[in-house]
């Protein structure tokens, strides 16, 4: 009960923040593109900051785990990251970086499950469980899967092939069962990344909201969202997790996902 009622009032005191500031936390997986027409070894640079106001980075602790599903086979890649620096607008922090060779066509999950972010302002920890789904020669093999992870959205739209103007459809488990009445915060990257200089660039695309761009899952753990510009597009729902506590504080475990849109012409 005592637990219960710490998630609870972090919670609130965090959707109260939130409610004055369009920034969020995200957990970035970021990569070049996400639709590959030949065998290539791709970078892969995990980030935390706050996308839609381009604002400042935080730093990452060493990653739980980091791996890829391609056709039903996972490969471990934890121990091939490596500690960066990340250039913010406002600041530098620590984050982490690979390589992988994409090799066979279909598709590949990367699946990043980082430390306990210690969010000093809400008092209470963040762990933002991460997707991103790419794609070698047009030949989807999955990507509507879940891979059994504690919370995670699984798309219903391909998240490597959304329109804007169109719209994404998710659906949020959480262990494997679909997840209602969540709150789901939606953000794109609203600048340049230079990943060759660890580095976002220093002005905005575009606008940025007066709020927090958010939708809540329905009965079905299902939520939609109309993508109004291209870019890639991130969604983080908030507490999905069944870990409710970390180190005897609150703590906001999450599902998000990656996606990208580009202009249907």
């Amino acid at each position: 009960m005592k637990n219960a009622s710490i998630f609870k009032t972090a919670v609130a005191t965090a959707s109260l923040l939130a409610a004055g500031a369009a920034q969020a936390h995200f957990q970035l997986i970021h990569t070049p593109g996400m639709m590959l027409d030949r065998p290539q070894e791709i970078g892969l640079k995990l980030i935390f900051g706050h996308p839609m106001e381009n604002g400042h980075v935080m730093d990452m602790g060493r990653p739980e785990g980091f791996y890829v599903l391609q056709r039903g086979r996972q490969t471990d890649l934890t121990d091939t990251l490596e500690p960066m620096t990340w250039q913010g607008p406002e600041n530098t922090a620590r984050g982490y970086e690979t390589t992988y060779r994409i090799r066979r066509n279909g598709d590949y999950t990367f699946v990043l499950k980082p430390a306990p972010y210690m969010e000093e302002a809400e008092d209470l920890y963040i762990q933002q469980i991460t997707k991103v789904v790419l794609n070698k020669g047009g030949m989807p093999t999955g990507w509507n899967e879940p891979v059994g992870l504690e919370t995670e959205i699984v798309p219903r739209t391909k998240p490597y092939q959304a329109f804007a103007g169109g719209t994404f459809t998710g659906q949020l488990l959480s262990e494997g069962q679909p997840a209602p009445g969540v709150e789901c915060e939606v953000e794109y990257i609203n600048t340049q990344v230079h990943g060759e200089d660890n580095a976002f660039g220093a002005s905005h695309l575009g606008p940025v909201p007066d709020t927090a761009i958010s939708v809540i899952t329905d009965d079905n753990g299902l939520f939609t969202f109309g993508i109004p510009r291209p870019g890639i597009w991130g969604f983080a729902c908030l507490g999905s997790g069944p870990q409710k506590t970390h180190a005897g504080k609150a703590l906001s475990q999450d599902a998000v996902l990656w996606i990208e849109a580009t202009s249907l012409e």
